[in-house]
C-alpha cells in the first residue's frame, strides 16, 4: 500500500492550497483517512480526518472554518482544501490511512499507512 501526497507549495498569507493523497496498492477496506502536519522542531499534529462510512469529518480547532477535508471513494483519494492560510500553517503535511479505527482519529498511532509528506510554506 502506498500513499502519494501532492499539492504543497509556497503561498502568501491568506492564500489557498489543495492537497491530494491517492492510495495505491491492495487495500480493500479502511475506516478513515487523515491529514497530519509537522513543523520544524515540533511534534506531528492532527489536522483533519474523514471516515469512509458516513463521511464524518473531524478537525483540529486551529483549522476549523478554514480547511475542508473530502474524499473521492472511486479514486481512493482524499483532499485537503486549505483557505485563509497563515504562516503558522507552515509544515510538512502527511496523509494517512486508518484501516481499523478505534475512534482516536486525532492520534497518529491510530493510522497504519502514511504518505511521504508534502511541504506547505506560507509567507507573511
Amino acid at each position: 500500500v502506498q500513499l502519494q501526497a501532492s499539492g504543497g507549495g509556497l503561498v502568501q498569507s491568506g492564500g489557498s492550497l489543495r492537497l491530494s493523497c491517492a492510495i495505491s496498492g491492495r487495500i480493500f477496506m479502511y475506516d478513515a483517512m487523515g491529514w497530519f502536519r509537522q513543523a520544524p522542531g515540533k511534534e506531528r499534529e492532527f489536522v483533519a480526518s474523514i471516515t469512509t462510512s458516513g463521511g464524518s469529518t473531524y478537525y483540529t480547532d486551529s483549522v476549523k472554518g478554514r480547511f475542508t477535508i473530502s474524499r473521492d471513494a472511486a479514486k481512493d483519494t482524499v483532499y485537503l482544501q486549505m483557505n485563509s492560510l497563515k504562516p503558522e500553517d507552515t509544515a510538512v503535511y502527511y496523509c494517512a490511512v486508518d484501516t481499523f479505527s478505534s475512534g482516536h482519529y486525532y492520534s497518529h498511532s491510530e493510522y497504519d499507512y502514511w504518505g511521504q509528506g508534502t511541504q506547505v510554506t506560507v509567507s507573511s
